[in-house]
Parts: structure tokens; sequence; C-alpha cells
């Protein structure tokens, strides 16, 4: 499992019935993609939610390199190179990936926590008490999904969480959902990587 994140932050008075407009014209278009686990279509308004920002920030989880990399040379990522420009994509190997209390429900929010490793901490012990939390918060009423990935570049660990309700901590980053494009959703391979 691959995870993969761009963010593209917009203007404060940028109409964010745009994005939402492309999200339900174009989401669709990865709604079979081969090698994609899921696509969630992160969208967040300033003012709403406590967003300081626009921003759209789709987040995936890839079961196969060549499926990610279909993506990114192909007319899928070209589409927000052409509109946005080119972004900086955040990836990210996984660790381990839960399915939540409300697997069976429709997501309607996501959320984001970034944490980095102390340079001294071992990694292991870290990972492996990263992975017992999650399956904690995998067992919260409306967790959909969540998974645990990390960047050995930077040691930096996340945990992207799918929510079917508003996530009961603010602290975190966190978008609307508006579509989740889920192809190999079931493929994904749950517990730890």
């Amino acid at each position: 499992m691959y995870a993969m994140q761009y963010q593209i932050t917009l203007p404060a008075d940028y109409d964010m019935d745009i994005i939402r407009q492309r999200v339900a014209s174009r989401g669709h278009l990865l709604d079979d993609f081969p090698g994609l686990g899921l696509k969630a279509y992160g969208v967040r308004e300033r003012g709403v939610d406590g967003s300081p920002v626009n921003q759209y920030a789709p987040f995936y989880l890839w079961n196969t390199l060549a499926g990610m990399n279909a993506f990114l040379w192909g007319a899928g990522f070209q589409g927000i190179v052409n509109d946005f420009g080119r972004p900086v994509v955040r990836h990210w190997t996984g660790v381990a990936f839960e399915h939540g209390a409300a697997y069976g429900s429709l997501p309607r929010t996501a959320t984001l926590r970034t944490e980095t490793l102390p340079a001294w901490a071992d990694p292991a012990p870290a990972l492996a008490a990263a992975h017992e939390e999650l399956r904690d918060h995998a067992a919260l009423s409306t967790v959909h999904s969540t998974a645990l990935a990390i960047d050995p570049r930077h040691w930096e660990l996340v945990r992207f969480t799918l929510w079917t309700a508003a996530p009961p901590d603010s602290t975190e980053e966190g978008w609307q959902v508006p579509h989740l494009s889920a192809p190999e959703l079931a493929a994904l391979p749950t517990g730890r990587l």
C-alpha cells in the first residue's frame, strides 16, 4: 500500500463551488481506476468548520505502484497540472490499514494527523505502538477506515482517517469528502503490512 496526497491551497476569495462542481463532474472517472484502493476528494473552505484556507486536497491509498504511476504520468494528474499547476505530491509507504466500526457507511469527512519521529527513536517500536493506537482508533463508532503510513526520508508518520460524521478531535487537519472513489478498497490489505 502506498499513500499519496497533494494539497492545492486556493485564494481566500475563491469560489469553492467550482471545486465541488469539479468533483461532482469528474470524481467518477477514478471509480474503476486499476490499482487504486481509494481516493478521498478532500475539500475545505475558509471559515467553515474552523478552516483557515480554501483547499482541494485529495488523499489516495494505492494497491499498486503501477496504478499510482499510471495516474501520475497519465491524464488523471495532468488535469490537475493543467488547471492548477504542478503541486508537490507527498507520498508515504504504507504501514497498516484498518476497517472502522462504520466501514459499511459512506464517509463524509477525512482527517490527517502528522507526527515526526524523534531522531533518537527506534522506528520499529514507534510503528508498533502507532499500529496499536490505529486499531483502537478504528473502533470509534464513526470511523469508516484508517491508514498509517511513513515517509522514511523525513521519518514522518501519518494517520489518515475517513469518518461518517464530524470527527471528535478537531485538532487534526480535516476536509469534507464530497466523493470517494474506491475501486479496490476491498483489496487493500488490513492489519500491519
